[in-house]
C-alpha cells in the first residue's frame, strides 16, 4: 500500500467515522451500534492500509470502547489475554526452541531425502516438509527456513540444465503453497483459526470446544487434499523437459547438508521429545468420537477436565523448555528470555483488538444488526451461501491481512447466522479456511512475499498460477465443509442448534 494511499486513509478515515457518530443512527434505542460501527470502520481502513502500525490499530478499542459506552474498560482489557493467547504463545516458544537448536531443518532435510531424487518427488519434498512444519510453526518462518534449501537445489539445477527456467518455479511455489496450505490443518498453524476459535466461543460460549483435536480431524484431510492438488498442478504446469541428472544432484544436496549438520545434539532430541508429547496432548485431551466409538481424553483423569484447554497444554511445554537443561551450554536452558522475546508481539496485540471487535459487535448488537440487513442470504441454499463466502474472503485477503479480515468478517457472518438460522459453522469455518487461500500476489500472505523476495519468480506468473488454485480452493472448502463438515461437526441442517440459542 502506498504511503500516499496510507497517509490518507490515516487523515480521511477519522473524519468519517466522527460524521457517522454525530449524524448516522442504526438503531435510535441503542446508540453504541452506531458507535461500534464507526469504530470498526476505523480500524478496519487502518488495518487494511497500516496507516498506523496494525498493533497500534489494533490497542484502538481499549481507548475508544469505554470513551463511547460500547464495553467498560475491564471488560475490553480482559478481551485481550485469553486461552487462545496462551495457546498461540506456548505453541511459538515451543516452535522458536525447535528453531533455536535446528530442529526444524532437520526435520525438512530428512523429509526431502526421503521423497526421493525424481523431479516430481523433489517437489513433493519441498511442499511436504513445508506443509508439516508450518502446521506448528508460523508459515513465515518455515518459508524463511525453506527458501535457502530451494535456491540451493535451484543452484545446482541451473549449472546441469540452464535452460530449465521453468522447473524452479514450481520448487519456489511449492514451498509457499505447502506452507499455507499446512496452516490450515491444525489451530496452531496460522492465526485465523485460532481468531476463529477465540471469536466463536465469545458469540457461542454454549457451543461444543472447537479443540486441536476437533479441528484436525476436519481441517487435515482439507489440506492435505489441497496440498495434493497442488503439487500436481505446479508439476504438470512446470515439469522440466530434461530429468536424471539434475534430480541426483538435489538428493546429494539434502545428503551433504545433513551430514554437514552432523549427528543430532543432545538438545535437538530433547526438544523433539517435548514437541512429540505436545503434540500428543493436544490431540488426546479431549474425547475422540468416531461415531459411536469414543476414545477417552486424558483430561478425564483430573477432577475438573474442562479447566484444561489447549493453551494449557502449550504453556506447559513451554515452560518445561525453560526447566530443562541445555547439556552443551553450562547453566543454558533448552529455551532462554533471548529467544523467547522472538515472539511476535504484534500478532498477539493483533489477535486482540479482533477479540475486543468481535466482543464489541456482540455486546452492542452490531452483529444482529448486519444479520437483519442481509438476512435475504436465507432465500439461498445453504452451499451457495458457503461458496460466496468462500469466494469472497479467499479473493478479499489477497489485498488485506489475514487475521485482520477475518476479524472483521467473523462477527459479521455470526449474526448473520443468528439471523437466518443457520448454524453459525457453515458460515464462520469456510471464511476462516478461505483466509489462508490467497495463492495470487506477494502482499497476500508471508509466504508469497518471502518466495518473490527472491527475485526469481514474477508478479504475472504468481498470479495466474495462484488464480486456478485460488477458484479450487474455493470449491474444495465449499464442498467439504458441506459434506465432511456435517459429519465432523456434527451439524443437522434442518435444525439451529440449541447452543446457537443460548448466548
Amino acid at each position: 500500500m502506498s504511503r500516499l494511499k496510507a497517509g490518507i486513509a490515516f487523515v480521511i478515515t477519522p473524519l468519517v467515522a466522527l460524521f457517522m457518530i454525530v449524524y448516522v443512527e442504526l438503531d435510535a434505542e441503542n446508540p453504541a451500534t452506531t458507535y461500534t460501527l464507526a469504530i470498526a470502520l476505523l480500524m478496519a481502513v487502518w488495518w487494511i492500509t497500516e496507516a498506523i502500525p496494525l498493533a497500534v490499530t489494533s490497542l484502538l478499542p481499549v481507548a475508544l470502547f469505554p470513551l463511547f459506552g460500547v464495553m467498560s474498560g475491564q471488560d475490553v482489557a480482559a478481551t485481550y489475554f485469553n486461552d487462545v493467547i496462551f495457546l498461540f504463545m506456548g505453541g511459538f516458544m515451543v516452535a522458536l526452541s525447535m528453531q533455536r537448536w535446528n530442529l526444524h531443518k532437520r526435520i525438512a532435510l530428512h523429509i526431502l531425502q526421503f521423497t526421493g531424487i525424481k523431479p516430481a518427488r523433489i517437489l513433493l519434498g519441498f511442499m511436504a516438509a513445508s506443509f508439516f512444519l508450518s502446521m506448528w510453526i508460523s508459515n513465515t518462518a518455515t518459508a524463511m527456513m525453506m527458501l535457502p534449501i530451494a535456491l540451493s537445489v535451484i543452484s545446482q539445477l541451473e549449472q546441469q540444465t540452464p535452460d530449465n527456467k521453468r522447473y524452479p518455479i514450481a520448487l519456489l511455489l511449492g514451498v509457499a503453497y505447502g506452507a499455507s496450505t499446512g496452516g490450515m490443518a491444525t489451530l496452531v498453524g496460522t492465526p485465523p483459526n485460532l481468531s476463529f476459535s477465540r471469536i466463536f466461543h465469545i458469540y457461542f460460549p454454549q457451543a461444543p470446544e472447537i479443540s486441536f483435536a476437533g479441528w484436525l480431524i476436519f481441517a487435515f484431510p482439507l489440506a492435505l487434499l489441497l496440498l495434493i492438488i497442488s503439487w500436481i498442478y505446479l508439476y504438470l504446469l512446470f515439469k522440466p523437459r530434461k530429468t536424471g541428472k539434475q534430480a541426483q544432484v538435489a538428493a546429494d544436496t539434502f545428503s551433504k547438508a545433513l551430514q554437514q549438520m552432523g549427528k543430532s545434539s543432545r538438545e535437538e532430541k530433547l526438544v523433539f521429545v517435548v514437541f512429540v508429547l505436545m503434540a500428543l496432548l493436544w490431540v488426546f485431551r479431549a474425547d475422540l468420537q468416531f461415531g459411536s466409538f469414543v476414545i477417552p481424553g486424558w483430561s478425564r483423569l483430573f477432577s475438573t477436565p474442562t479447566y484444561i484447554t489447549d493453551g494449557t497444554i502449550a504453556m506447559l511445554m513451554a515452560v518445561i523448555l525453560f526447566l530443562l537443561p541445555a547439556p552443551s551450554i553450562k547453566g543454558g536452558r533448552l529455551l532462554d528470555w533471548p529467544t523467547a522475546r522472538q515472539l511476535p508481539w504484534r500478532i498477539l496485540l493483533l489477535f486482540g483488538g479482533g477479540f475486543a471487535l468481535a466482543s464489541g459487535f456482540n455486546v452492542s448488537g452490531l452483529s444482529l444488526w448486519f444479520g437483519s440487513q442481509l438476512a435475504w442470504v436465507a432465500d439461498y441454499p445453504v452451499l451457495y451461501v458457503i461458496m460466496g463466502i468462500a469466494f469472497l474472503m479467499t479473493f478479499l485477503t489477497e489485498l488485506t491481512s489475514n487475521t485482520a479480515t477475518t476479524e472483521m468478517i467473523l462477527p459479521v457472518l455470526a449474526g448473520i447466522a443468528i439471523q437466518t438460522e443457520i448454524n453459525p459453522l457453515l458460515l464462520m469455518v469456510p471464511a476462516t479456511l478461505s483466509a489462508s487461500m490467497a495463492f495470487m500476489l506477494p502482499v497476500a500472505t508471508p509466504p508469497n512475499a518471502i518466495i518473490f523476495g527472491s527475485s526469481r519468480i514474477s508478479i504475472s506468473t504468481m498470479a495466474r498460477t495462484g488464480l486456478v488454485l485460488n477458484l479450487i480452493g474455493v470449491l474444495l472448502i465449499s464442498l467439504l465443509m458441506y459434506y465432511w463438515g456435517a459429519i465432523a461437526f456434527d451439524i443437522n441442517f434442518n435444525e439451529f442448534p440449541e447452543w446457537a440459542l443460548h448466548r
